[in-house]
């Protein structure tokens, strides 16, 4: 059985300023998705599955439908504010997405195996793809063992302002303790730091692992999602702007011993777009990894 992709590509990129998930970086007009979707595929993954908004829906179709061929097949969920479980009470003012663990709940219908999940705007690396699918072959008929492609956080920040990062901590056994979602992080007289509640900068080791939403995990995933979700809305529904994080779901399910989660090291450096700033990056980068043929000029015939 081979594993799935959920990528996340419902969001609007507001500090980019458009739809950075379609917006093009590689040498024959690809996209950082595109780079993703490769690596997946000649990892084995066998289906790729993506979660959009219905209002950009027909260019997204029109872009990805049948671009990739026979290497991977391929399907499309939507995410919306509307999409809570019954009964849910909530505040109709919200605009935005409920985040990254609603997203992932999209999938539920049409995801029966083990499956990654990455963001649309982030470039992983080859390497890390092998990694996860490598763990994902590895827990087919197994249930409640998931895992996390852990970057060293001063491969992960932009030149370009602040990100935010999920700071993680494991055990001696390799499986992680903690999440820590830090919203606001960046070079600060050369060292990173993460500005807390209060405004103050507070400097964070440049080899500390971090979360750039690349995870693994098995169907009844799905189940902990909705269940998580409700108590999330019964306590958060009311605020505009909450958002129902994958580490929510994650701390809940090691602080109730309900899941392990295996934190996966990688040699990849990962790079972005989180700012229209950070796109020559990107594009420089690719051809450099192009020059030295770890991808093709062009990746789709």
């Amino acid at each position: 059985m081979k594993p799935t992709l959920l990528v996340l590509a419902a969001g609007m990129g507001s500090r980019y300023g458009g739809l950075k998930q379609m917006d093009t970086v590689g040498p024959s007009g690809e996209t950082i998705m595109d780079y993703s979707i490769f690596d997946a595929a000649r990892a084995g993954f066998g289906k790729v599955v993506f979660v959009i908004r219905k209002d950009f829906e027909q260019a997204f179709r029109d872009t990805f439908s049948n671009r990739f061929g026979d290497a991977i097949d391929v399907e499309f969920v939507f995410q919306s504010i509307d999409k809570v479980p019954q009964g849910s009470v909530y505040n109709l003012a919200r605009t935005k997405p409920w985040g990254t663990n609603h997203a992932v709940m999209m999938g539920a219908d049409v995801i029966r195996e083990p499956f990654a999940v990455i963001n649309a705007d982030d470039f992983y690396g080859k390497e890390s793809f092998e990694i996860i699918a490598r763990f994902l072959s590895e827990v087919t008929d197994k249930k409640n063992l998931y895992a996390m492609v852990g970057y060293r956080l001063s491969n992960t920040l932009s030149e370009s302002g602040a990100v935010s990062r999920g700071i993680c901590e494991k055990d001696d056994n390799g499986f992680l303790v903690s999440v820590v979602e830090r919203t606001h992080i960046e070079w600060v007289d050369g060292k990173p730091a993460y500005k807390d509640e209060n405004g103050i900068f507070n400097t964070l080791d440049d080899s500390s692992a971090v979360s750039m939403n690349m995870w693994g995990f098995t169907p009844e995933y799905f189940e902990y999602s909705e269940h998580y979700f409700k108590e999330f809305l019964s306590q958060n529904g009311q605020n505009p702007k909450s958002e129902y994080f994958i580490p929510y779901v994650i701390s809940n399910l090691m602080q109730n011993g309900k899941a392990k989660v295996k934190m996966l090291d990688t040699p990849s450096k990962w790079f972005g777009v989180t700012y229209a700033e950070d796109k020559p990056t990107v594009i420089m980068k690719l051809n450099e990894l192009v020059t030295k043929k770890v991808y093709p000029e062009k990746l789709w015939k």
